[in-house]
């Protein structure tokens, strides 16, 4: 039998989401979590693996289990042997056609700004606070030109394995809701850092430090070392992720982002 799983996380106090060996990770805390309700050990296959810091409203994963159980117990049962941080949302049988990264056809991603000249506390574990003022018409110029696919060399990380740069953005929203600004990307996939890398030249163009047309120059550079300084991991969340009929999943928690 196979399960799909709608999880949620604030992911500050996480190596990431991939398990790994001595480190407190995502991946392991809930595989740990349904190997109890299970009673026998569970391997976790995600949508998108996250960063350290990275948070989820709409993380997916699947996994295979022998186990009859009622859904409740992937979700109720799951949950009462996670920490606060983590959550399991809700979980659903599926095909064994489905698979939570591969079936998925687009990645949604929000960057979440506080962008006010004082940092909050209330905030300071859920968004970048950013102290110089963004001119969100401004970032959105230059954010037309990611549109499409292309070659986002100069938006991905040293340590990215992805085979090929290509990929194809369906829309970017930078939005701005009092003193905060959501900056919303969606893709068929994400390289490593992709997001990150966008806002941090976005931030530049925001507050007047280099015209829209500069993202552009970037872009066809296809050279990191010609774009800003990565964006922190804080106002990062992982917010949908999409798949064909008929795996219509629940849509992620909107107040979670909302600001």
């Amino acid at each position: 039998m196979r399960i799909a799983l709608g999880i949620e996380y604030n992911g500050h106090d996480f190596f990431g989401w991939q398990a790994q060996e001595n480190l407190l990770t995502v991946q392991g805390n809930i595989e740990n979590a349904l190997s109890i309700i299970a009673d026998h050990p569970v391997k976790l296959f995600c949508a998108g693996r996250t960063d350290a810091g990275v948070h989820a409203v709409g993380q997916v994963a699947h996994f295979d289990t022998s186990a009859e159980r009622v859904l409740r117990a992937w979700t109720f049962g799951t949950n009462t042997h996670l920490p606060p941080t983590i959550a399991i949302r809700w979980a659903e049988k599926v095909d064994e056609n489905f698979h939570a990264r591969f079936s998925a056809f687009a990645r949604c991603y929000r960057y979440v700004i506080y962008n006010h000249p004082i940092r909050s506390a209330i905030s300071a574990l859920r968004a970048t606070w950013y102290q110089h003022h963004l001119n969100v018409a401004l970032m959105q110029q230059a954010a037309n030109d990611l549109l499409g696919e292309q070659d986002f060399t100069s938006f991905r990380s040293a340590q990215c394995e992805a085979k090929s740069p290509m990929r194809n953005v369906h829309h970017v929203r930078v939005n701005r809701f009092g003193d905060f600004v959501i900056v919303e990307i969606q893709a068929n996939a994400f390289l490593h850092h992709m997001v990150r890398n966008i806002v941090g030249v976005l931030l530049r163009i925001g507050a007047g430090f280099a015209s829209p047309n500069w993202l552009l120059e970037v872009l066809h550079a296809k050279d990191r070392r010609q774009a800003a300084e990565t964006a922190p991991p804080t106002g990062l969340y992982l917010y949908q992720v999409n798949y064909p009929e008929p795996y219509g999943f629940p849509k992620p928690n909107e107040w979670l982002l909302s600001v």
